[in-house]
């Protein structure tokens, strides 16, 4: 038998962390597309995004395998976003690690939303 709180939980982690990877695919979505810098203004979205990322590595600090994961994957997105829009060089070289961290963080966002979804009908 499930208990009630733990069925909740579940949800909440699940929706916390599809947040996340939506948020950080939004961000790296701003690097290819002006429309995603008009549609999320930089200080809100900022906000969002670190208070998600928080929220995430509150929610995770009893399994510091899966936090550090977390960590690593919105550092090194954190960091190829601040490379592109730096310019230079070094530009093309991110746009195609974000191409490859994005479709990767597409494929956890789909998974999480499915089983958010699994979760709800719960």
């Amino acid at each position: 038998m499930i208990v009630h709180s733990d069925v909740h939980s579940h949800l909440d982690g699940t929706d916390m962390l599809a947040r996340l990877y939506l948020l950080l695919t939004q961000s790296m979505d701003r690097c290819v597309s002006e429309r995603g810098w008009k549609n999320n203004p930089e200080d809100k979205f900022g906000a969002h995004l670190a208070s998600t990322r928080i929220a995430v590595r509150d929610m995770l600090a009893a399994d510091q395998v899966v936090k550090a994961k977390v960590e690593q994957e919105c550092n090194r997105i954190g960091s190829l976003v601040k490379v592109y829009l730096m310019g230079g060089a070094s530009r093309q070289v991110a746009l195609e690690e974000l191409q490859a961290e994005r479709a990767a963080v597409k494929h956890k966002t789909m998974a999480l939303t499915d089983l958010l979804a699994v979760f709800r009908k719960a």
